[in-house]
């Protein structure tokens, strides 16, 4: 295919993707069923996060955790005694135990008592590169934070494509008329994102000669983004429900 071709299946597919029937089938849906902003910050954290194995999996996985937090995340990250956190223990999914979702609330609870939004530890940085390294280093600045956590915030800094940050950036930040996105972030541009790049985006990436680089790493994100720039400078992400659904679809 040429480029102009490639445009043309990206465009007609993200446009079949990008409905809110994809919803229901993705850990997208764990953050829609929130309204209020810190609710579907912190609920789509862990969503994104969470995320990896299959589908149907972490979508059980992350309502249960959310049950465990009587389905108000914001509210018992701010509130919680230290009783309260007895309801966590023994959750599980993948290697995130529950050492690693203690940490985790009690950095959110830090965080909320200085901040209103988790956007703010996404601001610090010239480039999307600086500012997940910054983020992942504000996550662990806290003095009690355990080592074993740190693989579960991936980084720039050490080669990650960090496929699940850039998914959950892509939630917060792009706007969708679809209402897939929610686009609650506006001092991020979309313009700036980096495309998730997991097994089914890389796949159909290479077939289409959006991505040569051998090693799936920080740089393949930047190059297969900066591939996605030329269809869309303002939006190149929106291409990830092309690849992806092109990819998990078998249709490529």
């Amino acid at each position: 295919m040429n480029h102009a071709q490639v445009r043309a299946l990206l465009d007609e597919k993200y446009r079949h993707y990008d409905q809110p029937g994809f919803i229901p089938l993705d850990p997208i849906s764990i953050p829609h069923q929130f309204t209020q902003r810190q609710d579907v910050e912190i609920s789509g954290l862990f969503a994104a996060l969470l995320a990896w194995g299959r589908r149907p999996t972490i979508i059980s996985k992350c309502r249960e955790l959310m049950q465990r937090m009587d389905n108000a995340p914001y509210q018992f990250i701010r509130q919680h005694q230290d009783d309260d956190l007895k309801r966590l223990l023994g959750f599980c999914h993948r290697t995130f135990c529950d050492t690693d979702l203690l940490y985790f609330v009690h950095w959110l609870r830090w965080f909320y008592t200085r901040h209103d939004t988790l956007e703010d530890a996404f601001l610090v940085g010239r480039t999307q590169k600086e500012r997940l390294e910054n983020f992942h280093n504000l996550f662990f600045s806290l003095d009690d934070a355990p080592q074993r956590t740190r693989k579960h915030v991936a980084t720039p800094a050490r080669g990650s494509a960090c496929k699940r940050v850039n998914m959950y950036l892509r939630w917060m930040v792009r706007p969708d008329a679809h209402g897939v996105d929610f686009g609650l972030w506006t001092r991020l541009s979309p313009a700036d994102l980096i495309c998730p790049c997991d097994v089914h985006v890389e796949r159909v990436a290479r077939r289409l000669g959006l991505l040569e680089r051998k090693q799936v790493d920080w740089l393949a994100a930047e190059d297969l983004t900066a591939h996605l720039r030329t269809f869309d400078p303002q939006d190149p992400v929106k291409y990830d429900f092309a690849l992806f659904g092109l990819g998990v679809e078998g249709e490529m």
